[in-house]
């Protein structure tokens, strides 16, 4: 019994030590990689992207928005790289989910199969709440700012 207690210890110490770095990172990937695609025109979120753009903006053409787009999402993986830059990162990160949870109200014919039943493109956006939970955790790691007062 004193091996697993041993054993529970050491992961615990290991995850405390190495989650941040790895949340991190795995936002990094997940942004970095999506968005290049998107950038170089091989990304199969492409058509749901298009969908939605189409439904809810007019103001210059989808070849540009996608690149564009894709640019943001990879600037979002490099700004969770920078110690330092989350509170540039976050924000940037909530407008990109309001944007990514979108298509489950706009388009439910695309991201819903049935009553609660989402489609493939439905569950690739619902993952995202793990995101947003990683993302909070990143963020639970920040001093508080300061209020800095200034006399007269």
């Amino acid at each position: 019994m004193q091996e697993y207690i041993t054993l529970d210890v050491r992961l615990i110490h290991f995850f405390q030590k190495y989650w941040l770095g790895m949340a991190r990172f795995g936002l990094f990937v997940i942004f970095f990689w999506f968005g290049i695609l998107k950038v170089f025109g091989l990304s199969p979120a492409a058509p749901l992207v298009q969908k939605l753009f189409e439904a809810t903006i007019s103001f210059m053409s989808f070849d540009t928005f996608i690149i564009l787009f894709g640019i943001f999402e990879c600037v979002i993986g490099i700004l969770f790289l920078i110690k330092g830059l989350e509170r540039i990162v976050l924000p940037m990160l909530l407008l990109h989910m309001i944007t990514t949870f979108m298509p489950l109200f706009m388009l439910p014919e695309v991201t819903w199969s049935g009553f609660l039943v989402p489609s493939l493109e439905g569950q690739y956006i619902i993952k995202n709440l793990v995101v947003i939970a990683c993302a909070m955790g990143i963020a639970s790691q920040l001093h508080p700012m300061h209020r800095h007062q200034h006399s007269n």
